[in-house]
């Protein structure tokens, strides 16, 4: 009987590994979750991405956040982060300028406004959180953040087992 992955995926095929349906189940998964944390969002007129950005803004502070920093910390991979702050300041959601210490470094704040709009997504983030984690309970959402650790690690791009493969099929 094949499993509920390959149904939704109308894959008349089973899967190759145990291995590759458990990937591809992460993989669909966070889309899922994705999808609906953006919908969800559209109603603060924010992408995921840009809340992420708000919320790692406002932990730096006053001392504010370089855009390798921010790079560094954002929760998913953008490729043009730049591009993103502009889009960000021309809301009046960030401040930028460059550092005094170093011309070369641009330092990013969050502004009152974009303060005001993080803390105001707070709550309902949290009560959307509960609605749909809740129900796993304590125990089970330990399990499962130790299980998604693993995988992050066992992907991990710098981990030698990781490069070792890759350099068997280069050479």
């Amino acid at each position: 009987m094949p499993g509920k992955l390959q149904t939704e995926l109308h894959q008349t095929r089973p899967f190759e590994s145990v291995g590759e349906e458990a990937v591809l189940n992460i993989l669909r998964t966070a889309e899922v979750v994705q999808r609906s944390i953006a919908e969800f969002l559209k109603e603060f007129d924010l992408s995921p991405t840009q809340y992420n950005v708000l919320r790692i803004l406002r932990g730096g502070g006053a001392a504010g956040v370089t855009c390798s920093q921010i790079g560094e910390r954002l929760v998913t991979h953008d490729t043009d982060i730049t591009r993103l702050l502009d889009r960000m300041e021309a809301r009046g959601l960030i401040a930028r300028e460059r550092s005094s210490t170093d011309r070369r470094a641009i330092i990013t704040r969050i502004s009152a406004e974009g303060l005001a709009l993080a803390d105001s997504i707070d709550a309902p983030v949290r009560a959307m959180t509960q609605l749909r984690m809740g129900k796993f309970g304590p125990d089970a959402l330990a399990v499962l953040i130790t299980g998604l650790e693993r995988v992050r690690a066992a992907f991990d791009t710098e981990n030698s087992s990781v490069k070792a493969v890759k350099e068997r099929k280069i050479k």
